[in-house]
């Protein structure tokens, strides 16, 4: 499986209840912060559903 890299770059004030679940179900939990996961389907689907907050890079 392949792994990401991903990055918060802009808060979760003002966004759905929805979508601060989802980041903190990542493991991002303040600006700026890092997280490698895997690229299972749940996280895949998770990753898409705030890809405006965050940056993804394949490790």
């Amino acid at each position: 499986m392949k792994k990401y890299k991903i990055k918060q770059v802009k808060s979760g004030i003002g966004r759905t209840q929805k979508q601060k679940d989802t980041l903190y179900a990542l493991g991002l939990r303040k600006m700026n912060q890092t997280r490698e996961v895997e690229g299972s389907p749940q996280v895949l689907g998770m990753i898409e559903k705030v890809r405006h907050l965050i940056t993804i890079e394949e490790v």
